[in-house]
């Protein structure tokens, strides 16, 4: 069982930046690949970045490549999604998720277990 818990989302100016965190609770949090989808109202959610365990090996989103980073540290049990260039576009919902596959999947059913969600908001 995994527990994960976001933060560092908030209201930001276009341009700004902010980075999220993601703490997960278990003992096996290392074993496990991590993602980070948002969501908007009214929209599906969708993928923006995944990262495996060891050797780290990431994916992202077309939308968010160049501006977003993820990243993780075992040792803490958190995995980050730095987040530089912020537009409106990126105001959503932000999840991190954990999956037992060892693959950066942008697929939502491969995840195992998720977050409650923080809140991301970027005006123009």
């Amino acid at each position: 069982q995994v527990q994960l818990v976001e933060s560092g989302g908030g209201l930001v100016q276009a341009g700004a930046s902010l980075r999220l965190s993601c703490a997960a609770s278990g003992r096996t949090f290392s074993s496990y690949a991590m993602g980070w989808f948002r969501q908007v109202p009214g929209k599906e959610r969708e993928f923006v970045a995944a990262i495996t365990w060891a050797p780290s090996s990431t994916r992202y989103a077309d939308s968010v490549k160049g501006r977003f980073t993820i990243s993780r540290d075992n040792a803490k049990n958190t995995v980050y999604l730095q987040m530089n260039s912020l537009k409106p576009d990126d105001t959503a919902v932000y999840y991190c998720a954990a999956s037992v596959t060892n693959t950066p999947t942008t697929r939502q059913n491969l995840y195992n277990y998720w977050g409650q969600g923080t809140q991301v908001t970027v005006s123009s």
